[in-house]
């Protein structure tokens, strides 16, 4: 169904082209009609159908520009998901000049939202527990509210906002029109629909619309100790340019951003306990691509809309079936391509078996990626950009240099290419320390992954050390390339990583009279249990 069929003002139609959409999604399809008509309507849709653009554009349509009032209040779970609703509706009012769009949440100070709102506001978009503030405040005024719409229902019940909601909608007019969102219906939702709308509607939309059909699903079994290091060889292997890692909890969020970063990841982190001006930072860098991989919690990442995210990563599998679908249904959007990687632990995957019976889709297992892969693929890059450059740069200057460099020593051109390969792989011999003998310890049973040699600091937490911190004093003292370092396990008191077993003696020796963090540390090889 075109848009132009939707019976609506020129203005927003003219937005809509600017927008690039032709076409209406099913949700938008089946949607403005019945809201347009006045209906009140409960919709099934997950974030990615176009279920902004659904309720977006009616509620912009019912808005008289003349009236000042607060006319729209739309409720959205999480301070993303309100600012991200907002530029949306103000991208589809963009030639509606004399509506004022304004998103209200916690975080940003609230004197400044008064202010706004005393300037005029006809659509409030905020979060619940915000707008019950300017509620008590008597900053928002309910008199002239018209629509109320309610987007993602059921996080903002997971979220325990109920209270607030039920509050919000006891407070507006009963003459009213009340839209509900919400990616699943549980008995709560439907209770909300019974007292507070008036003959909904429902349009539930079919399964396969819920799920992607272009996102290439798999899965790992790892242990648990080996996340870490799998996670990384992985994102060495595919190498995306945007990407988003979803963990259960906000530990873990700042144990992987750490942990990435001490690594040479450009990654940040994305949870519920870190201030609104931190999480605006963290969301305008991935957007901008200055942030390659965003580690996230389900809720933070709520409402997230990023294009041209290459994969998601599931380091730790879903409490809930349809926390699935919403994570890997961020990817492979607008007909591209997408990737989804789950890790799997023991028990974990009968709890896989229940995704792919509620998605109706097969999630495939793959080997664990080698050291020899990591190295392989990294040779194939190297090779692109050289075929790139080969087909699409002049090399006169260069191949001259290299004539010359061939002429003046008794080298050949392949062995002169053999050694720029060797640089580029971070490879040389001039890197990596002289060999001595490992005689003077015993590095079996350390419990470090095949290849390596875990080995023991006494330096930890406690101490307020990074795995940057482990990380640059190991490869700075040893000169040992950093990506060779493996795992790093920072507890209290004490420090695990992982070393080539070759290059254990090494690291040991240089690390003899180091400090970190200006402390001096004792270096060992573990002890296995």
């Amino acid at each position: 169904m075109k848009f132009e069929e939707f019976n609506i003002s020129e203005k927003i139609l003219h937005a809509v082209t600017d927008m690039g959409f032709e076409e209406a999604s099913p949700i938008q399809s089946k949607a403005i009609p019945l809201v347009m008509e006045g209906k009140d309507i409960i919709g099934q849709a997950q974030t990615g159908t176009g279920k902004t653009t659904a309720f977006g554009i009616p509620v912009l349509e019912s808005i008289d520009p003349k009236d000042k009032a607060v006319q729209a209040i739309i409720l959205c779970p999480t301070r993303e998901l309100a600012i991200q609703v907002s530029e949306e509706i103000r991208r589809l009012g963009k030639y509606m000049h004399a509506v004022k769009i304004l998103p209200v949440y916690g975080g940003q100070e609230i004197v400044k939202q008064i202010k706004s709102l005393k300037s005029g506001a006809q659509i409030v978009i905020g979060t619940p527990g915000r707008v019950m503030d300017h509620m008590r405040r008597k900053t928002i005024k309910f008199d002239n509210v018209k629509m109320v719409v309610l987007d993602e229902a059921d996080e903002m019940l997971d979220m325990g906002f109920r209270e607030d909601i039920e509050t919000i909608l006891q407070g507006v007019p009963d003459e009213r029109q009340t839209l509900l969102f919400s990616a699943t219906m549980p008995k709560a939702i439907l209770d909300i629909a019974r007292k507070y709308q008036k003959d909904a509607t429902t349009i539930k939309m079919a399964q396969k619309e819920l799920t992607v059909s272009n996102i290439e699903q798999y899965y790992f079994e790892v242990r648990p100790k080996n996340k870490d290091e799998i996670l990384t060889r992985l994102i060495d292997i595919y190498s995306p340019k945007l990407s988003i890692i979803f963990c259960n909890t906000k530990r873990k969020v700042d144990e992987l951003v750490d942990l990435l970063k001490g690594r040479g990841y450009f990654a940040e982190g994305l949870h519920g306990d870190m201030k609104q001006a931190q999480r605006d930072r963290v969301m305008n860098s991935f957007r901008k691509g200055k942030t390659e991989i965003l580690i996230a919690t389900d809720v933070a990442a709520r409402g997230i809309d990023v294009d041209n995210l290459d994969a998601v990563f599931n380091y730790d599998l879903p409490q809930d079936d349809e926390y699935y679908v919403h994570r890997i249904g961020r990817t492979g959007r607008a007909g591209k391509a997408g990737a989804a990687y789950s890790f799997v632990v023991g028990k974990e995957i009968y709890k896989l078996k229940d995704i792919e019976r509620y998605c109706k889709t097969k999630i495939k297992a793959l080997p664990i990626p080698s050291q020899d892969d990591i190295r392989n693929t990294r040779i194939e890059h190297v090779f692109k950009k050289v075929a790139d450059i080969i087909e699409n740069e002049d090399l006169t200057d260069m191949l001259n240099l290299v004539d010359a460099g061939v002429n003046s020593n008794d080298f050949t051109a392949m062995d002169i290419a053999a050694a720029f390969l060797k640089i580029e792989l971070g490879d040389t011999e001039q890197q990596k320390p002289v060999s001595v003998s490992s005689s003077d310890y015993n590095f079996d049973n350390t419990g470090g992954e095949e290849g390596m040699t875990r080995l023991f600091i006494n330096i930890g937490k406690n101490q307020k050390v990074t795995p940057a911190n482990i990380l640059g004093a190991i490869a700075g003292e040893s000169r040992i390339p950093g990506d060779v370092v493996g795992a790093i396990n920072i507890f209290d008191k004490y420090t695990f990583v992982d070393v080539p077993k070759e290059l254990a003696q090494d690291v040991l020796k240089a690390m003899k009279n180091a400090k970190i963090k200006g402390k001096s540390v004792n270096i060992e090889p573990a002890k296995s249990n």
